[in-house]
């Protein structure tokens, strides 16, 4: 329990040091709010200072800051200047999408990677591992909306067996979920395929050798168990790097989700929604990362009892 407390105070600095960062680099923005306000309606000196103080922005920084921190601390982010709608409440009907596609992501990932960084390990030195170590570094270097794209173009316009764009039923989340997927996956790969070889090295593999077990049982029954403990946390890592990362995917497949707002809010100089945006985002990774420590010390005996002393 103190473990946790003291991960979830350790947190709060960089929650804080994002809302600063955030804050002063929308205010450095070129455009002013009001005009997103007002839109193409004319204005006169006086409406124009009455939705200044309507909304807070005839306030010194420091207070609108203030202002700000304390109103997202009760879930209020404020009302979009686009929309006139609670930016909670765009939140809320846009976060699921999001985080469906990181988590079907994470769990491509995690498959892939667990299975060809296993096999790149069993066939050390030969033609598989060469391969599987040059294909993960391509998916790894590829960027995700160019791997999107490549897909659309394949299998959405070449075979037509999914649609190229937009949200709700399983078709359309499996290649955007593969356009993440399969660059974290290269990174799995690649960890798991070190974690399987240094395991192999252990006195345990060759005492199950001596009892006539074969590779492939000791590595996928054996092995693979004590070199999974990296891979949560890697997997966990990403996850949250997934969230943030289906900003650019979710726009290439015009997908809703907190991706889509984000842009949105950008294009009109929407301060309170992409404030509201990029915060949930940063709890969402925070959060994600509590977890994965967490985890990572149940997983594995030794930093549990380290942690108890």
């Amino acid at each position: 329990m103190f473990f946790i407390l003291k991960r979830i105070a350790a947190a709060i600095p960089t929650l804080l040091g994002v809302t600063i960062v955030l804050f002063i680099a929308l205010r450095l923005l070129p455009g002013d709010p009001v005009s997103v306000i007002l839109g193409s309606a004319p204005a006169t000196p006086e409406v124009e200072a009455a939705l200044r103080a309507q909304f807070g922005l005839d306030k010194p920084m420091w207070q609108q800051y203030v202002d700000y921190l304390g109103n997202a601390l009760t879930l209020d982010f404020g009302t979009s200047y686009s929309t006139r709608e609670q930016v909670t409440s765009m939140i809320a009907g846009q976060v699921w999408p999001t985080l469906q596609l990181a988590l079907a992501a994470a769990l491509i990932s995690a498959i892939t990677g667990l299975f060809f960084g296993a096999f790149a390990a069993m066939n050390k030195g030969r033609w598989p591992d060469a391969v599987i170590r040059v294909l993960s570094l391509l998916n790894t270097s590829m960027p995700s909306f160019w791997v999107g794209l490549l897909l659309i173009m394949v299998f959405s316009f070449q075979l037509n067996w999914f649609p190229a764009a937009g949200s709700g039923d399983l078709s359309t989340l499996v290649l955007p979920a593969l356009a993440l997927g399969l660059s974290a996956g290269g990174t799995v790969a690649r960890l798991v395929r070190n974690s399987v070889i240094d395991v192999l090295g252990e006195n345990f593999v060759a005492a199950l050798h001596a009892k006539g077990l074969s590779r492939q049982l000791i590595v996928y029954k054996h092995v693979l168990r004590n070199a999974v403990i990296p891979t949560v946390t890697v997997v966990g890592l990403q996850l949250g790097a997934l969230v943030a990362g289906a900003v650019i995917v979710e726009a290439v497949f015009a997908r809703q989700g907190l991706g889509q707002m984000l842009v949105q809010g950008i294009g009109s100089n929407d301060f309170p929604v992409i404030q509201g945006v990029v915060l949930v985002i940063a709890v969402i990774y925070i959060l994600i990362n509590i977890v994965v420590d967490i985890s990572y010390a149940y997983i594995d005996p030794r930093i549990r009892r380290s942690l108890n002393k």
